[in-house]
């Protein structure tokens, strides 16, 4: 997406962002980064031939749709962990269920999530309120710190570009139905939470300043 130039309200949530970022690591807040993405289901209509020496494996050019699911990635950058769950939707309910999770069954211990996520509609703390009784989506609305990337600056969230990475290794390909999904989706956080791939965020504020000056609006 192209960036509005000279745009207070960008850069303003830029420049939290990468705020945030620039925290050291704390057990106690510790820094989840979330996207969401979907996966065209896609059943082969005759068995592919498989590789053998000196070709490739051959699928046939026709398929079957076989329907859409939803992935939501929250990604810990600085603890080296992520985790993927596949839904049928991405609807409030199941963006606040993802939330619930990660507060109560990734994070439990911590005193504050500190929560970096896109602008998205259902992205919000209303989205509890949707899901849960009010005093259930109170308190997990308290136990995350929200900070939004700009409008037409997703690529501030780490958790897209660890969806890249998932794309490019796991997704690229025919996969037929959701429980093949979820499986190949499961082998792939635990190969990459096992090697503890963590990120190497290097863009600061610093940087925007002088290699994104066009965004800010002159004074």
């Amino acid at each position: 997406m192209i960036a509005p130039k000279a745009n207070a309200a960008f850069v303003a949530a830029m420049e939290d962002i990468l705020a945030v970022y620039k925290r050291p690591r704390d057990a106690a807040f510790p820094l989840v980064c979330l996207d969401e993405t979907s996966k065209q289901l896609i059943k082969e209509t005759r068995a592919p031939i498989p590789m053998t020496k000196g070709h490739a494996r051959r699928v046939d050019y026709e398929y079957e749709r076989n329907g859409v699911a939803n992935l939501f990635m929250a990604f810990a950058p600085l603890e080296g962990w992520r985790h993927v769950e596949v839904t049928d939707h991405r609807a409030a309910i199941d963006y606040a269920g993802m939330l619930k999770d990660i507060s109560d069954k990734h994070f439990p211990h911590a005193r504050k999530i500190v929560l970096v996520q896109d602008n998205l509609s259902t992205h919000k703390p209303a989205a509890l309120y949707a899901a849960f009784p009010a005093a259930e989506a109170r308190r997990l609305v308290e136990r995350f710190e929200w900070h939004y990337t700009p409008k037409h600056g997703s690529w501030l969230d780490m958790a897209e570009s660890e969806l890249a990475v998932l794309s490019s290794q796991c997704l690229d390909r025919r996969i037929p139905d959701k429980a093949n999904l979820v499986r190949e989706v499961a082998a792939w956080v635990e190969a990459r939470n096992k090697n503890n791939a963590v990120a190497d965020w290097q863009f600061t504020t610093d940087d925007a300043r002088i290699k994104l000056r066009h965004l800010y609006p002159a004074i």
